[in-house]
């Protein structure tokens, strides 16, 4: 039984994922994956090439991983001062959300933050520093200073 490589373009039950490299019986391949148009036969050509686009892809990923490991430290040196309405017993009118960070984030840092990002467990209600933590990315998570003053 001659096996042969092929890649899957489309996830097939019990085998693999789209652009899975995996090695099936020629058979299989020619009489049901190919004529379906779930894999095709891999040659060097194409191995070489799939390469090159990982790499491309990786790189894409370590530039991207770089550019929020600054953004993570640019938040954590600056301190964001939030001016707010205050009743008696420094209690605020309203509150400070993760929408209101956010904001504040993003104008001072000139970098897109968004409020899904902010993890806020709940509302700001006092005056006081807060350390929140801002979601960058997966594998960066910067803790953000934020002070709530009196307007």
């Amino acid at each position: 039984m001659k096996k042969i490589k092929v890649l899957l373009l489309k996830d097939v039950n019990n085998l693999g994922k789209k652009g899975q490299i995996i090695d099936v019986s020629d058979g299989y391949a020619r009489n049901y994956l190919f004529p379906k148009g779930l894999a095709q036969e891999v040659n060097e050509g194409m191995l070489e090439h799939l390469r090159l686009q990982e790499a491309s892809q990786r790189k894409k990923e370590e530039k991207l991983l770089e550019r929020f490991r600054k953004e993570k430290d640019n938040i954590e040196k600056e301190t964001f001062v939030i001016k707010a309405k205050v009743g008696e017993r420094g209690k605020l009118f309203g509150s400070i959300t993760s929408k209101d960070i956010a904001e504040i984030i993003s104008k001072k840092l000139k970098i897109e933050i968004d409020k899904r990002q902010i993890n806020l467990e709940e509302p700001i209600k006092s005056l006081g520093e807060y350390s929140v933590e801002v979601k960058l990315h997966p594998q960066v998570v910067a803790k953000a200073k934020i002070l709530v003053e009196a307007e």
